[in-house]
């Protein structure tokens, strides 16, 4: 039975969230649900505390990717939060019928963005990651107003048509001032297991360039491996196989991540101290 989504909603007590994060990529297909939920898994392994928050209205998909071990829950007219492998996760999803379709209209879609941006008790969270629908429509701006992102991800895929559509979502959040900490490409190759050998199937260096010729970070490569799609069709994390192809590459992923957030913050810092002397100098 899905859970009731209300018309009127009173905020929960403020989370304290160090980091939100947007994933996005302006498109679909690219894989940000995957890139989402790996990440989500790899930033729990090394011991970070962490919320997902599935924002497509009309295809979430990372329930079945993530699984919930505890159902959300409602307290009153607020959500408490599905618990997945120790990650707390929100979706439309748990808000519908399985195969369901979300027939709504943009203005309604943007309710529902609402609540959960506003009344879910996330806790206390080192990171909340937010998968992003495809586009950069109303829906995409209202996420990016009103969910105070620390900074946005950028997902694509090695071909130039992916890059072109990842770079009018970069344009978005350059003109609602959040900072695009990096770019990571998925599907970036497949290894031959006979010979070691890369094999570019979608091109190579899309999302390398991307990330040069924007002068952002980029923070990693992930291979296009049957094992992958099979951990999310099946819902099982990619650590319960020690060998699983994908574990190196999101340890490195994140790791570049935490490393470039922590110079963004730093960054962010030394901005304030100058603005603050600054101000001290003009008012004397």
């Amino acid at each position: 039975m899905p859970l009731q989504m209300y018309q009127e909603q009173k905020s929960p007590p403020k989370p304290k969230i160090k980091n939100i994060i947007g994933i996005a990529a302006g498109k679909g297909g690219v894989g940000k649900s995957t890139i989402t939920v790996n990440l989500a898994l790899t930033l729990k392994q090394l011991g970070y505390s962490v919320g997902v928050l599935d924002t497509d209205i009309y295809g979430p998909s990372i329930r079945k990717m993530l699984p919930e071990d505890r159902m959300p829950t409602q307290k009153g007219e607020l959500i408490a939060p599905a618990l997945c492998q120790g990650i707390k996760m929100i979706s439309m999803a748990y808000f519908r019928k399985e195969n369901e379709a979300a027939v709504v209209r943009a203005p309604i879609a943007n309710g529902l963005i609402k609540q959960f941006l506003n009344n879910v008790e996330w806790g206390n969270l080192d990171f909340l990651l937010i998968d992003f629908p495809p586009g950069t429509g109303d829906i995409q701006l209202t996420i990016s107003q009103q969910a105070h992102l620390t900074c946005a991800l950028m997902v694509t895929t090695p071909q130039d048509v992916a890059v072109m559509d990842v770079r009018k979502a970069m344009n978005m959040f350059n003109q609602v001032k959040i900072p695009v900490i990096g770019v990571v490409e998925n599907m970036s190759y497949f290894l031959q297991q006979s010979n070691q050998e890369k094999v570019y199937i979608f091109g190579k260096g899309g999302g390398e360039r991307l990330a040069r010729e924007s002068e952002i970070p980029f923070l990693g490569a992930i291979p296009l491996d049957p094992k992958i799609c099979a951990s999310g069709d099946q819902g099982k994390s990619m650590y319960s196989d020690e060998n699983h192809p994908a574990v190196a590459p999101f340890k490195e992923l994140a790791k570049n991540f935490i490393g470039h957030l922590d110079l963004l913050s730093s960054q962010h810092d030394h901005l304030q101290a100058f603005e603050l002397v600054w101000k001290e100098v003009s008012a004397s």
